[in-house]
């Protein structure tokens, strides 16, 4: 039975020059109403683990977090799914250095950007600070990561540098960490400290 990964497979595929019909016909299939277009995978965990701790079927509502391969991309993305292509809803999170793709690329798709979130530096920053980067250390022993992470703190470039920017680089040194910790921080947040991109995405789904 396809699925909405199956949905997200075809877009990537339709995105990258292929045929866009396999992407048409999932949309009606799956009953695919809104996409969340966030700029890599550690972005698409965060908001998978959040929309679970809040119970939401996220595929069930017809609702696919497609992660774009990095910002520049919104625009092909935006143009496939938007009204240009299957007219879908567009929704999602960038970073604030980011935010002129976004603008650029929905505003030629003609697709709405009041329902974009925007992070102040990204989403694992935004964490951090929600958590505390007492918390984070923790959490990091915790997951078995407390000797990678002395030893990269010992390192000259990261002396003079606050442990929240420390902490932030640490989760993109290592392939799949930022990935595995998006999960990691948002299953760890309290209630109501989720930090508000974040949150204001999920309520409005």
């Amino acid at each position: 039975m396809a699925d909405m990964g199956a949905f997200h497979e075809a877009v990537v595929t339709w995105a990258a020059g292929g045929d866009g019909e396999p992407a048409r016909e999932l949309a009606e299939r799956l009953g695919v109403r809104v996409v969340v277009l966030v700029e890599g995978p550690s972005d698409v965990a965060a908001v998978g683990a959040l929309a679970e701790r809040r119970g939401r079927d996220l595929a069930g509502d017809g609702v696919c977090v497609l992660s774009m391969g990095g910002a520049m991309n919104v625009g092909r993305f935006a143009r496939l799914l938007g009204p240009p292509g299957l007219g879908l809803r567009l929704t999602g999170l960038c970073d604030e250095r980011e935010r002129r793709y976004y603008d650029r690329g929905l505003e030629r798709a003609g697709a709405a950007q009041h329902g974009f979130f925007v992070c102040a530096a990204d989403l694992e920053d935004e964490l951090i600070r929600a958590l505390g980067p007492d918390r984070v250390a923790e959490l990091i022993r915790a997951e078995g990561d407390e000797r990678p992470l002395r030893t990269f703190l010992n390192q000259p470039a990261q002396q003079g540098r606050t442990a929240q920017q420390q902490l932030r680089r640490f989760f993109g040194t290592t392939a799949g960490r930022k990935i595995h910790y998006g999960r990691v921080l948002v299953e760890a947040l309290d209630p109501d400290r989720v930090p508000a991109p974040l949150d204001g995405l999920l309520t409005g789904l």
